[in-house]
């Protein structure tokens, strides 16, 4: 097992709902992240809705300074998604600690497995545990949508 990383100093963590600010957390994703740019507010508004949401926020000013999104029936997977750090805080750990978060929240639920998919991160979710897919072939995806288009 992986060991959880610290939080760095001044920062928490929440699953809790309330605290999102769900405007942040879409002008961080429709304007910086590469999955997802462009997508619409209400598209976002409804992923949120439909998911466990956990956010990094700052002790000192309560900003929100991250956000990782998970969508899962909390029984048998979990799909891992929309992790981001505010450019601001980079550097300081706190992605890895976050998805180290997510990590030991789901962990007694008893899941058979938690996916991700990510283009350019593989060492912060290595760090935590992920791994490859030993089999890739095995898997498929149905896609509705054009790369590039959240």
């Amino acid at each position: 097992m992986n060991a959880t990383p610290p939080l760095a100093e001044g920062y928490e963590i929440s699953a809790d709902p309330a605290r999102l600010d769900a405007g942040r957390v879409h002008h961080w994703l429709s304007t910086d992240a590469y999955w997802a740019t462009g997508r619409e507010r209400e598209k976002q508004d409804r992923a949120i809705a439909g998911s466990l949401n956990f956010g990094v926020y700052d002790t000192a000013s309560r900003e929100q300074v991250a956000y990782a999104r998970v969508v899962t029936d909390l029984a048998t997977f979990a799909w891992l998604c929309d992790v981001y750090v505010d450019p601001a805080v980079r550097g300081k750990g706190i992605g890895t600690a976050l998805v180290a978060a997510v990590r030991d929240h789901l962990r007694p639920h008893g899941l058979r497995r938690v996916l991700l998919a990510t283009h350019d991160a593989h060492g912060v979710y290595e760090q935590v545990g992920f791994e490859p897919l030993e089999k890739p072939d095995r898997w498929m995806a149905l896609i509705f949508e054009k790369p590039g288009v959240a």
